[in-house]
C-alpha cells in the first residue's frame, strides 16, 4: 500500500505525523501542497482544509492521528 502525506512547511502536526510514521517503520512519501497545485486541489477535493492529509490506500484522514498511524503498522 502506498502512503502519501500531504504537508506544508512549518506544520507542527505534519512533523508529528512523519515522525510517528518513522517510529513505526512505515514507508511514505511527502508532497508539499504549497508547491504542488494539483496536490492542493486533490486535498481540497477530498474536503480537507488543513494539513497533514494522509492517504493510505483507500483510507484518508487529516491532522495528527496516532491511532490511524498505529493501525497501519
Amino acid at each position: 500500500m502506498s502512503i502519501t502525506v500531504y504537508s506544508k512547511p512549518s506544520c507542527v502536526q505534519c512533523t508529528a505525523t512523519t515522525r510517528a510514521l518513522d517510529r513505526q517503520g512505515i514507508d511514505y512519501s511527502v508532497v508539499d501542497v504549497s508547491e504542488d497545485a494539483e496536490a492542493f486541489a486533490l486535498v481540497q477535493g477530498l474536503g480537507y482544509r488543513q494539513v497533514p492529509v494522509v492517504i493510505a490506500g483507500e483510507q484518508h484522514w487529516a491532522g495528527f492521528r496516532p491511532d490511524m498511524i498505529s493501525a497501519l503498522a
